[in-house]
C-alpha cells in the first residue's frame, strides 16, 4: 500500500470523539445542505425542501431514502457497540490493489482492538423473493483477498479478526445466493438480526458486542485471556459441575445467551428473553451502590473435546470428599459459557466499574446438551415465575423435537411449524403470530396454540400413541425433519393463495372489521386445506408424500378460486358474524362456512358432515318446534289438572303436588302478582314443563293417573323415571329454544312424534 493510499484512508475514518458526534447525524431522518438561496428551484426538483433561511444562505432538508435509512442504522449499531474506528460517511472505500484507482465502496467499517467489520447494506421497501445479488456478492468475494492484503499494511502487526458481512432488509435470498456467499465466507445478516443487536445495543451498550463477536468467532482463541480459576468439583444430577466466583469482566467475554431470536436460529434450541433494559439499569445502579447478589449464575461450558475441561486438583484436596478442590481452566473461546440463568446479573456489571473488581458466584455445567439446558431453564422459571404458555409452546417446539415419544414428537412439528409461519419472512404470516413473548398487536395476533389446534384437527400428520402411529397422515414422511421440509413450503403458498387476493382484509389482521387473518380465521383456512388435499387424495389426483408443492398448489387452486369470490362479497354483518367466531362451535362454524362456499360452486367437493352440519345449524325447524312446545305446555295444564281433581277434589293443588313444587309455584306466583300489582296469577299458571314429570312420579299419581296415557309407544321397560325421561328431554329443548339455538333434525322429529302422540291423535280420537 503507497503512503498517498494509507494517507486517503486515514481521512476517511473517524474515532471515538468523532463517532459520538455522527451518532446524532445518522439517527435523524432527514439530510441536510445549505445553499444559496437563487439555487432553490435546482434542488426543489430533487425533493429538497426549505428547513430555516439565514441572511444569505438557506439550509434544505431531504428525507433519506430508504436503503439510505438502513444503512445507518446498521452503522448506528456498531458504533454503539463501542467499535473504536468507523467510516465517516457513505463514500469511503478500501483499497484492493496498488492501483489508487482500484477501490471497493464499503457502506459500513468498523475496527476494535479485536475485530474489523466490512458490512455492504442492501434494502428494499417491499419484501421481494426475486432479489439476485450475484453482480455485489461476487464484486466483494473476489476482492476479499487485496481488501485483507491491504488491511494488513494498515494495522500491521495485529491479530485483528475480519468479517465481511452481507446485510439486507426486506430481501429474501435465493439458494444460489446463500451459496455464494458461503464460498467467499460471506456472512448473511437480514433485517431480523440486525434489528435484535440494534435493540440490544440499546439495552446493553457496549457490551452487545460480546454477543455479536459469540457469533461472529464462536470457537476461535481469547489468546489474552486469563482462564485459570479457584473453584470446587462435584456432581449433581448425573453431571459434573464446578462452582466457582469470577470477575464478570472474564465471563462476558467468553458468555453468551441463546435469546429467542433469528440471530440465533442455527443455534436452536434457545430459550431465554431478551433481556429488559429497565432490569439492567436498576442492577447496575444496584451494583454501583455496593449491592451485590449471593445467588449463583447458572452456566453451561462448552468443550470441543469429550476430556471436557482441564482441572488441576489441589494436593491438600480430600480423598473421601464427593467433591475436589482446584484449579479449573476455562475455555479460552468465544461463545464457550452459554448463560442459563442471570443473564441480567451478568450483564447489569458490563458497564459498570466493579465488572473487573467484584466477583461473581457460578455454577457451571459441562457440555450439557442443548435440550438439558431448555429443561433446567424451565425449572428454574417454573420454580421462580411461571413460564407464559406461548412461550412454554416455543420451547417444547425445540424441547420435543427428537422426543423418544411419538406424540411428543408431533407435538413438537406442529408447534415449529407454528412458529416459524410467523417467523419467516415469505410466510403470510411472518410478524403475525405471537412468538414467544412478543407482545400482541392487531395485526401480530394470532396465538401458536390456535396454529396447533388447526393441525390437530387436521388429516396432515396422523394419529400417534407414544409408541405407535395409529394412522399416517396425507404428508407424514416417517420422522418430523422429512415431513416439515413438504408441509412447511406447502402451507405457505395455500395461505399466498388468500392473502395475495385478499390482501386489503388480510392486513387488517385483528381490528375493528378484521374477520380473516384472525385465529377463528386461521385455523378454518388450514382444516379446510387439509380437507381439500384429502379430496384430492381420494380422487388420485395427488400424492402429497411425493408430488411437487407447485403442482398440489395448483391443484387446490381451483377450489380456493370460488373460496375468495365468496370471501370478496360478504356483507359487513357476514363479516362481523364471522369475526365473533367464539370457542369451538363458532370456529368449527366458520370452517363449515368455507366448506360450503366452496362445495357450492365446485360440486365433486362434499366434505364429510358438511350437510348433516348444515341440518343440525337450520333454524328452520325453531319456529314450528316452538309452536309444538306451546302445545304441548297447553296440554299439559288442562290434562294435570282435570287428572288431579278428579282424584283429591278441592285439595287437589295442596295434595297432588310434592311439597317443592308446590311451593315454588305459590311462591312465583305472589312474586309475579306483586311485581305487576295484580292478583291474575294463580300458582297452578306458574308451573315449568319439568315439574309435570314431579307431579306424574309422585305418590300413586304415577300408578292410578298417568303410567296409562303417559307412557310413549315406543318405550320398552324401565321405572317410572325412566317412562317420563321424554319430558325431561323436552324440557331441554324448550329451554333451549328460548334462546339463540337451532333446533336439531332430530329433535325436530322427536317434537314431532310427542305432538302426534299426545295431542292430534287424542283430538281425533275425541
Amino acid at each position: 500500500m503507497t503512503e498517498t493510499q494509507l494517507d486517503n484512508f486515514n481521512q476517511q475514518i473517524i474515532s471515538v470523539a468523532e463517532i459520538k458526534k455522527q451518532i446524532a447525524k445518522r439517527k435523524r431522518a432527514y439530510i441536510n445542505q445549505s445553499i444559496y438561496p437563487e439555487l432553490f428551484k435546482r434542488f426543489e426538483t430533487e425533493g429538497w425542501e426549505i428547513e430555516k433561511e439565514f441572511k444569505t444562505k438557506i439550509r434544505l432538508r431531504k428525507e433519506k431514502s430508504f436503503d439510505h435509512k438502513f444503512e445507518d442504522q446498521v452503522w448506528l449499531m456498531a458504533a454503539k457497540m463501542g467499535f473504536s474506528n468507523m467510516n465517516k460517511d457513505r463514500n469511503f472505500k478500501l483499497y484492493y490493489s496498488n492501483d489508487l484507482e482500484l477501490t471497493q465502496q464499503i457502506d459500513v467499517f468498523a475496527v476494535d482492538d479485536e475485530t474489523i467489520l466490512i458490512i455492504e447494506c442492501k434494502a428494499t421497501e417491499e419484501i421481494t423473493k426475486k432479489a439476485n445479488f450475484k453482480e455485489t456478492i461476487e464484486a466483494i468475494g473476489g476482492k476479499k483477498e487485496g481488501i485483507l492484503k491491504s488491511l494488513k499494511k494498515i494495522y500491521p502487526n495485529s491479530k485483528r479478526k475480519v468479517k465481511f458481512i452481507l446485510a439486507t432488509k426486506n430481501y429474501i435470498l435465493s439458494e444460489n445466493d446463500t451459496n455464494r456467499l458461503a464460498n467467499y465466507g460471506i456472512l448473511h445478516f437480514d433485517d431480523e438480526i440486525i434489528d435484535y443487536y440494534t435493540e440490544l445495543t440499546n439495552h446493553l451498550g457496549i457490551s452487545s458486542r460480546f454477543q455479536l463477536l459469540g457469533n461472529l468467532f464462536e470457537g476461535q482463541d481469547i489468546p489474552e485471556l486469563d482462564n485459570k480459576i479457584p473453584a470446587i468439583q462435584g456432581k449433581m444430577g448425573g453431571h459434573t459441575y464446578f462452582s466457582f466466583s469470577i470477575e464478570p469482566e472474564k465471563l462476558l467475554k467468553i458468555g453468551y445467551v441463546l435469546h429467542r431470536n433469528k440471530a440465533n436460529k442455527k443455534l436452536m434450541p434457545t430459550y431465554q428473553r431478551l433481556i429488559k433494559k429497565s432490569r439492567l439499569t436498576s442492577i447496575q445502579n444496584f451494583v454501583e451502590d455496593g449491592g451485590f447478589f449471593p445467588n449463583s449464575l447458572i452456566i453451561n461450558l462448552e468443550t470441543k473435546n469429550k476430556r471436557g475441561l482441564k482441572f488441576d486438583k489441589a494436593s491438600s484436596a480430600l480423598d473421601y470428599s464427593l467433591s475436589k478442590i482446584g484449579v479449573l481452566h476455562l475455555p479460552k473461546k468465544y461463545r464457550s459459557a452459554f448463560i442459563v440463568d442471570g443473564q441480567h446479573r451478568l450483564y447489569g456489571y458490563a458497564n459498570s466499574d466493579y465488572k473487573s473488581t467484584n466477583t461473581i458466584p457460578v455454577v457451571a455445567f459441562v457440555n450439557l446438551a442443548r435440550d438439558e439446558q431448555v429443561r433446567l431453564f424451565m425449572q428454574i422459571n417454573e420454580n421462580q415465575k411461571a413460564v407464559p404458555k406461548n412461550l412454554r409452546n416455543t420451547l417444547n417446539a425445540d424441547l420435543l423435537w427428537n422426543s423418544t415419544n411419538l406424540k411428543d414428537q408431533i407435538k413438537a412439528l406442529k408447534l415449529q411449524l407454528a412458529q416459524d409461519l410467523g417467523e419467516e419472512k415469505g410466510s403470510p404470516l411472518y410478524n403475525r403470530i405471537i412468538v414467544g413473548e412478543n407482545k400482541k398487536s392487531n395485526t401480530c395476533c394470532i396465538t401458536i396454540d390456535t396454529i396447533k389446534i388447526a393441525f390437530d384437527r387436521s388429516n396432515f400428520f396422523g394419529q400417534f400413541s407414544a409408541t405407535v402411529m395409529k394412522s399416517a397422515g396425507t404428508f407424514y414422511r416417517g420422522d418430523n425433519d422429512a415431513t416439515y421440509d413438504r408441509i412447511f413450503p406447502f402451507i405457505q403458498e395455500c395461505l399466498s393463495l388468500i392473502s395475495e387476493p385478499l390482501k386489503t382484509e388480510w392486513d387488517k389482521g385483528d381490528s375493528l372489521d378484521g374477520f380473516l387473518a384472525i385465529n377463528p380465521g386461521i385455523e378454518s383456512l388450514i382444516r379446510l386445506f387439509s380437507d381439500l388435499i384429502d379430496h384430492l387424495v381420494q380422487l388420485k389426483k395427488i400424492k402429497p408424500k411425493i408430488d411437487k408443492i407447485s403442482n398440489m398448489v395448483s391443484e387446490i387452486s381451483y377450489y380456493i378460486d370460488p373460496l375468495i369470490d365468496f370471501l370478496q362479497s360478504l356483507t359487513e354483518n357476514q363479516k362481523r358474524n364471522l369475526r365473533k367466531s367464539y370457542g369451538t362451535a363458532g370456529r368449527a362454524k366458520y370452517w363449515r362456512i368455507l366448506q360450503q362456499a366452496i362445495s357450492t360452486k365446485r360440486k365433486d367437493f362434499q366434505p364429510e358432515g358438511l350437510d348433516n352440519y348444515w341440518k343440525d345449524e337450520d333454524k328452520r325447524f325453531n319456529e314450528e318446534s316452538f309452536k309444538m312446545i306451546r302445545d304441548i305446555e297447553t296440554y299439559f295444564k288442562k290434562d294435570f289438572k282435570t287428572r288431579l281433581q278428579g282424584k283429591y277434589g278441592d285439595d287437589w293443588f295442596r295434595d297432588g303436588l310434592p311439597k317443592k313444587v308446590y311451593d315454588k309455584a305459590i311462591q312465583l306466583s305472589s312474586t309475579k302478582n306483586y311485581e305487576e300489582k295484580t292478583n291474575k296469577y294463580e300458582a297452578w299458571d306458574c308451573l315449568h314443563l319439568i315439574d309435570y314429570r314431579e307431579i306424574a312420579v309422585y305418590g300413586s299419581n304415577w300408578s292410578e293417573l298417568f303410567e296409562k296415557s303417559y307412557v310413549q309407544p315406543s318405550q320398552k321397560g324401565g321405572n317410572k323415571k325412566d317412562k317420563t325421561s321424554w319430558i325431561e328431554k323436552l324440557n331441554k329443548i324448550r329451554n333451549e329454544n328460548s334462546h339463540s339455538y337451532s333446533v336439531k333434525e332430530e329433535e325436530y322429529g322427536f317434537l314431532t312424534d310427542l305432538h302426534d302422540w299426545l295431542i292430534k291423535q287424542r283430538i281425533e280420537v275425541n
